[in-house]
């Protein structure tokens, strides 16, 4: 059984069970270039309003761009920084919140990035790798980095990677929230049936 499969009520697939995101990442293993295209070929297949495919992603990879890598890593802010900078790849998300075919404002672009990112990170699941999305990062310092044009804006940056030793993080709050079991709301406090009641 994987570490962190989640316990339903229900039953789903498999791969959702299985899906967590990890802050120990194996800092020595690398995530080959053919993988890493297996992911964002899954976000590719996305749906998007309009078919904009408002998302974009700048991969840096510690192994074969260390300079990018650690150039995205010094955006992060909090405790993000502690631990991210082992996992071997980081990607940031950009989007697009206008419309390319009017260049008006697109009401969709991050609910359909979102999409994009969470077929990402299923593709990831079922290829034995991990992802952590990270709010906490400096936009205009990940602008710079990555050299993102307007009019996309710097969303979330991903770790990803294969899942490491959680003794390694060296906050004891993240190594104690590596081991506890994932939990989620009741269905009954997020679906109201015909009615919000």
């Amino acid at each position: 059984m994987h570490p962190k499969t989640a316990s339903t009520d229900h039953d789903v697939l498999d791969l959702i069970r299985q899906r967590w995101s990890p802050r120990a990442f194996d800092a020595a293993r690398p995530v080959s270039r053919g993988d890493l295209l297996r992911l964002f070929e899954a976000a590719r297949w996305s749906p998007s309003s309009y078919n904009e495919q408002p998302w974009r992603f700048v991969v840096t990879d510690r192994f074969e761009s260390a300079d990018h890598h650690t150039a995205l890593a010094t955006s992060l802010i909090g405790k993000n920084a502690l631990w991210a900078a082992s996992a071997p790849v980081l990607v940031l998300v950009a989007i697009r919140e206008t419309l390319e075919r009017q260049d008006s404002v697109n009401t969709h672009a991050w609910y359909d990035s979102g999409q994009a990112v969470a077929y990402l990170t299923l593709q990831a699941t079922s290829m034995g790798l991990s992802l952590r999305q990270m709010q906490g990062f400096d936009v205009d310092r990940a602008r710079d980095a990555c050299a993102v044009p307007q009019p996309f804006v710097p969303a979330v940056v991903m770790a990803i990677g294969y899942a490491g030793d959680p003794e390694s993080l060296t906050v004891d709050s993240h190594r104690a929230s590596e081991q506890k079991p994932r939990t989620r709301k009741p269905i009954d406090e997020i679906v109201y049936w015909g009615r919000w009641t």
